[in-house]
């Protein structure tokens, strides 16, 4: 199943909150006033794209279909879609030119970042990939031991070290172990407590400068999992480790059990993060690259 099959079936519950609100909107409106705009807003707050990027949609409808002199409801759809899409932007994929590259995966407990890291692994290592994982999320050893079990599955090496370790010295052999065997990429499982924002800020802040030290030159990808289930809680975390760490990128996990989809858009609106990958299964190649103008056209698929 290729992408576009795997996001429209992961969005069926995002398109049944979204499309279906607009189409029953559009089908009762004759004309389009202020009265349409007003509906369609609260059907985008509704769908979790928050009320800042519900506006600015709005916004943006008005002056198009001003440019366009458009006066048929149904024409709205299309429109939509295509603002949906100019939000989103140019998808970016991970940025791996250097040999090592480093991805630090942080989120806070619960939301699929152990199982994303490992899903992750495995994907680069059917390219041809060689990959070494670092158990730094040392905080749990239940992190530990999991991340152990998705190293075995990807089929791919990892450095750990007992609870409780300075994760920035796990990192540390991690980048030993991935120089000394010629890893094109190293994944590093780090902690995600915000309730003590001063410590893990201190944490990363010690792991960027081992990497730093180590490896001066590498490419850095700081990838933030968030649950989608979890809907405008998951905009206001990222919105919190974006104040901690230099997020490149969002892991959304759980897309398919959610109708919060719209959280994608909020994110990317609202704290210009791009989501890399999503999650639309529990299969070990069921998180996917994401694809902005497929998920747009996901939202708006006719059922």
């Amino acid at each position: 199943m290729g992408f576009f099959s795997k996001i429209k079936e992961g969005l069926n519950k995002t398109r049944a909150s979204i499309s279906n609100g607009v189409n029953s909107i559009i089908n009762s409106f004759t004309k389009i006033d202020e009265e349409l705009f007003e509906e369609l807003e609260e059907t985008l707050v509704m769908s979790d794209v928050g009320v800042v990027t519900a506006q600015e949609i709005c916004e943006r409808l008005r002056k198009k279909i001003k440019e366009t002199g458009v006066t048929d409801p149904k024409e709205i759809k299309g429109m939509m879609k295509e603002i949906i899409a100019e939000m989103l932007g140019e998808d970016e994929g991970l940025n791996l030119n250097t040999k090592p590259s480093v991805i630090l995966v942080i989120g806070v407990n619960g939301v699929g970042k152990t199982t994303s890291i490992g899903k992750i692994a495995a994907q680069l290592k059917k390219d041809g990939k060689k990959v070494v994982l670092g158990a730094a999320d040392t905080f749990r050893a239940a992190a530990i031991d999991q991340l152990g079990i998705w190293a075995e599955r990807a089929g791919v090496s990892m450095v750990k070290s007992v609870e409780g370790t300075d994760p920035a010295s796990v990192v540390f052999d991690t980048i030993s172990s991935a120089k000394s065997k010629g890893a094109d990429v190293i994944i590093c499982d780090t902690a995600g407590r915000l309730h003590n924002k001063k410590n893990l800020m201190d944490e990363l802040a010690k792991i960027y400068r081992v990497i730093a030290r180590e490896l001066p030159d590498s490419s850095v990808e700081t990838l933030l999992v968030l649950d989608a289930a979890t809907g405008q809680n998951a905009v206001n975390q990222a919105r919190e480790f974006k104040n901690v760490a230099d997020i490149t990128g969002i892991v959304l996990t759980k897309l398919d059990g959610t109708a919060k989809g719209g959280i994608i858009v909020a994110i990317r609106n609202e704290l210009n993060i791009p989501v890399k990958f999503v999650g639309v299964g529990e299969g070990i190649d069921d998180l996917q690259p994401f694809n902005a103008a497929e998920f747009a056209d996901g939202i708006f698929e006719e059922q």
